[in-house]
């Protein structure tokens, strides 16, 4: 049986092992110019390579031999009350290390530009203005999360992008400069099938995309979606959860026809979708 002292040992040490390996940087911004300090002090001029304002991310380019980085992790194998550390400069406080547990998975949050960002980590790892855009970490040092927002006046109610949604972002502002996602207009939500109804439809799922909220400009709500169906599968691909119909509407070319299968109730039924462009 551990003691106190042990345990706590055991948490700094976790803890000591993530700044040590991931580490505070700092990114100075204007209009057009764009400066990285590094946690040596070492400052090197950077140039946007592309922006998202539907996620609250970006990517810089900056030139250097030997630079330190970061390891994404899977943001997929997360689990409420894991152990998370985030990294930041609140307030203008340089390399500040805040800790807490991952306290919700798949919230639903707006991003600066009104769209709606889904499947968000919620923490209570304390983050303030000046947090944005740091590392959230988990204990073997790779990053599974991306610190984007607080609720003013709420303690330990905090929000990050996950590291699986960053990745193919990022991939996608290095090859293009920018995002081209396909609009369905549904707010959705990971929802469990019952056991009866997979084996009755045979289903080669456990879960689909509840639609939580219908755009009644959007192009789903036209084509016959309603409020409660569970989104199976878009075009033959399997939507099992938020992430799944995210990764779809950014690969699916905007305009092309995709149908769509959904369960309204225990009845299953198809609908045609023709996505059009998400604006910013």
């Amino acid at each position: 049986m551990l003691s106190d002292v042990d345990l706590l040992d055991a948490y700094s040490r976790a803890v000591i092992s993530v700044v040590d390996t991931v580490g505070p940087a700092d990114v100075a911004s204007a209009v057009k110019a764009y400066e990285l300090t590094l946690r040596d002090g070492t400052t090197l001029k950077a140039e946007l390579v592309g922006k998202d304002p539907h996620t609250d991310l970006a990517v810089l380019r900056a030139t250097g031999t030997g630079l330190p980085h970061a390891r994404l992790g899977d943001s997929g194998q997360l689990r409420v009350g894991q152990l998370v550390v985030a990294i930041g400069h609140p307030f203008g406080f340089q390399s500040t290390v805040t800790t807490g547990v991952v306290s919700a998975l798949g919230r639903t949050m707006r991003a600066q530009s009104g769209r709606t960002i889904e499947n968000i980590i919620q923490t209570d790892a304390a983050l303030n203005p000046g947090n944005s855009g740091g590392p959230l970490v988990d204990t073997r040092g790779q990053v599974v999360g991306i610190n984007t927002a607080i609720i003013a006046m709420a303690q330990g109610i905090c929000f990050a992008v996950p590291s699986n949604t960053a990745q193919r972002v990022v991939s996608l502002l290095i090859r293009d400069g920018r995002v081209i996602r396909s609009y369905l207009g549904i707010t959705g939500e990971t929802w469990p099938i019952h056991r009866r109804v997979t084996r009755y439809y045979h289903l080669e799922q456990e879960s689909g995309v509840r639609v939580a909220h219908l755009d009644p400009n959007g192009p789903a709500q036209p084509a016959g979606l309603k409020k409660e169906d569970v989104l199976i599968s878009l075009a033959n691909h399997q939507m099992q959860g938020v992430d799944d119909l995210q990764h779809f509407l950014t690969d699916w070319p905007v305009g092309i026809p995709a149908e769509a299968q959904v369960l309204r109730g225990t009845e299953l039924v198809k609908r045609t979708i023709i996505p059009t462009e998400l604006k910013s």
